[in-house]
């Protein structure tokens, strides 16, 4: 019975993890980030992206009580299902599939631990700082990671301020970046 019970409760929960991950990518691609800010409008610049707003959803869901680690997880999930089949589409071979995803969950890892202590820190020079190394892997042009930590502490307070049973409907919305630089 041990295995079951827990894959059971994560199933549940599958849906509204797709539909938060799908909200974390539609944010993700706002062309603001690549046009205005000057994110690498590449494969890697995408990925970082997506990561990045997946994370602000798995970290406002993962200590909170039930369902938020369960749904944490389900996000999580979706996300790496996602980049499983995305890596299918633009045609990486089958035998090179696990090992790539492997690598991206590592560099999701590394950067999820990266803002969350900059996250943890007053102000938001740590956190402009992790954007930059991750986001423009070096330095922003223009010290624009800093504009970009902006939006990132804003929509962390908008996704707190979204009640646990909201968000277990799978119901979440972020602001444009624009919106959020500008607040």
């Amino acid at each position: 019975m041990g295995v079951f019970p827990a894959w059971f409760g994560r199933r549940r929960h599958e849906r509204a993890g797709f539909t938060l991950y799908a909200a974390a990518v539609a944010a993700a691609r706002d062309p603001y980030y690549y046009r205005d800010l000057g994110v690498p409008d590449t494969l890697d610049g995408r990925f970082d992206l997506v990561g990045l707003f997946a994370f602000l959803v798995i970290e406002r869901l993962r200590d909170q009580a039930a369902p938020g680690p369960d749904l944490a997880q389900a996000v999580f999930d979706a996300m790496f299902s996602d980049m499983d089949v995305s890596l299918r589409e633009i045609g990486v071979g089958d035998l090179s599939v696990g090992k790539r995803v492997k690598d991206m969950w590592e560099a999701f890892h590394g950067r999820s631990k990266s803002y969350q202590a900059a996250l943890a820190e007053p102000g938001n020079e740590a956190l402009s700082a992790a954007l930059a190394r991750n986001v423009w892997r070096g330095a922003a042009p223009d010290a624009r990671s800093d504009t970009l930590a902006v939006i990132v502490r804003r929509q962390t307070a908008a996704l707190s301020a979204i009640p646990l049973p909201t968000l277990a409907r799978g119901e979440v919305k972020f602001s444009t970046a624009l919106e959020a630089a500008t607040a």
